[in-house]
């Protein structure tokens, strides 16, 4: 039997220009629907929901292999950078769990 590789992403991202809670879901909800669609990640909102500037969120995949959850980390980080320039990665971290 395969053992399961559980690894968990935090992103802590800044919403440049964004000047209301409606603003931000407007931002952010799609941001995380793109993310379980192309990439197959359960995704939350985990902090700053008040804050009109800011989102906290944690994304979590599963696989047979850790390198394959870190290489699917990379390719939504990358394609965040390319495909939402309304969006800045100000930090973001692993964990396997």
């Amino acid at each position: 039997m395969s053992t399961a590789h559980i690894t968990a992403c935090t992103l802590q991202i800044s919403l440049p220009g964004c000047s209301s809670l409606k603003q931000k879901r407007g931002m952010v909800l799609p941001l995380m629907a793109a993310l379980r669609r192309q990439f197959g990640l359960a995704i939350a909102e985990i902090d700053a929901q008040d804050l009109w500037g800011s989102a906290v969120l944690t994304c979590l995949t599963v696989s047979t292999e850790s390198a394959q959850n870190h290489r699917v980390f990379q390719s939504a980080l990358r394609w965040i950078e390319h495909n939402r320039p309304d969006v800045e990665i100000e930090r973001w971290s692993l964990e396997e769990l």
